[in-house]
């Protein structure tokens, strides 16, 4: 079994950007660096907002019925 066939962690992407090393980043770099975490934290609260949303409703009408 080659290891492309096992599945991945939902995490391994956030385990590796934690261990990178930020010492080679310029202030420049870490400017950019933050501007794209916090843009990706805005887009994961909203898709976790639209989620928990769509759950609700699916509950609401599976109620009803």
């Amino acid at each position: 079994m080659d290891d492309d066939d096992l599945p991945r962690r939902r995490d391994d992407v956030l385990a590796a950007l934690a261990k990178q090393s930020l010492d080679p980043l310029s202030v420049a770099e870490l400017d950019d660096r933050i501007a794209v975490l916090e843009a990706e934290i805005a887009r994961t609260k909203a898709h976790k907002a639209a989620a928990g949303s769509f759950k609700a409703s699916a509950e609401a009408l599976f109620r009803k019925g």
